[in-house]
């Protein structure tokens, strides 16, 4: 018996031994496979949702990086659009969506401002996501329509400040830049102006070429046509520097209001716990893309800076963003949505 029991438990020892070499082999096997898993995203399209309706400046944005993102990624890159809410339709769904990289918010400054404007946000904006990527940013123009008796940021100041409360300007929902241009306006000029409220730039747009609403803060590209065609005049914009766009309209600093800036941002972030390999592998997409001197010259056409940051940049510029709005908001006296 004693023998035998040596035989089994020499046995049993090599049969460990065998076990544990089997693995030391299989191991450069199992890492190849597991790196060939992760090097598949993605393995369909990706959709990109953005939460403004088709044709606004926004929308647009997203769909001149889709082209140049779907030929990084080797799949799809679909724009849907989800409006409504200020963007929180569709950046619900994203936040509910899988985390697996196939479903994306392209997002804007409401991202920034709608935890103040909308304290019962059916998401946390901070824990709820993951950033992946500043797109970009662009500058927008204070326009008025022809038939406002005012040529300048001036003469709007003076109007406004004779009519108090009673010179509106139209507005793309709650937190918007359009909004956030108008209330950081009013807030350093001492003016009642109104916001009138829309979903989306394109049917504020519409109604302030119809002259229903005198007027709008809104992307210089939107309003380039309009401009050059004489149907809307162009006041000032809200950079700190002239847009190549429109190098004869000063900036609203340069006007009349010191200090005064807003530059509307644009961004991707996917659901939170969404692989760090993703995020990483499409930040460093959209940053290839940023360099690319094509890409640069077509978007820059559309009045857009492609910036294509870091994850890690463009969480810092959404937490900061939150910050500085939320204060702007509360010092003008702006009421949350409830």
């Amino acid at each position: 018996m004693r023998i035998g029991g040596r035989a089994l438990s020499k046995s049993g020892t090599d049969h460990a031994f065998d076990i544990v070499r089997m693995l030391r082999a299989l191991t450069p096997i199992l890492f190849l496979i597991g790196s060939a898993f992760a090097q598949t995203y993605p393995t369909r399209p990706v959709k990109l949702m953005v939460g403004v309706p088709a044709g606004g400046p926004t929308d647009s944005v997203a769909r001149a990086i889709a082209p140049d993102l779907s030929e990084a990624l080797g799949q799809p890159v679909v724009v849907e659009n989800r409006a409504g809410a200020s963007a929180v339709i569709a950046t619900e769904l994203v936040a509910k969506s899988p985390p697996d990289g196939h479903t994306l918010a392209f997002v804007y400054i409401t991202h920034a401002t709608n935890p103040t404007l909308a304290p019962k946000l059916p998401y946390d904006t901070l824990k709820d996501f993951a950033a992946v990527s500043q797109v970009g940013a662009q500058t927008m123009v204070l326009v008025a329509h022809p038939s406002l008796a005012a040529g300048s940021v001036q003469e709007v100041i003076a109007l406004a400040k004779a009519q108090p409360g009673k010179l509106d300007y139209a507005a793309s929902d709650p937190g918007s830049s359009p909004h956030l241009a108008g209330e950081l306006f009013k807030y350093m000029s001492g003016t009642d102006i109104v916001p009138i409220w829309y979903k989306g730039t394109a049917p504020a747009l519409t109604d302030t070429l119809a002259g229903q609403v005198p007027l709008m803060f809104v992307s210089n590209i939107s309003v380039l046509p309009h401009v050059q065609a004489g149907k809307l005049k162009a006041l000032a914009v809200t950079g700190t520097q002239r847009s190549p766009l429109l190098p004869d309209v000063p900036t609203v600093a340069e006007a009349g209001l010191p200090g005064y800036e807003v530059r509307s941002w644009y961004g991707i972030v996917a659901p939170a716990k969404t692989p760090k390999s993703i995020v990483s592998q499409l930040a460093a997409e959209l940053a290839k893309i940023a360099r690319k001197p094509e890409a640069k010259s077509r978007l820059a056409r559309q009045g857009l800076d492609l910036v294509g940051s870091t994850p890690e940049e463009f969480d810092a510029l959404i937490r900061s963003e939150i910050e500085k709005w939320s204060k702007v908001l509360k010092a003008a006296g702006v009421p949350g949505k409830s």
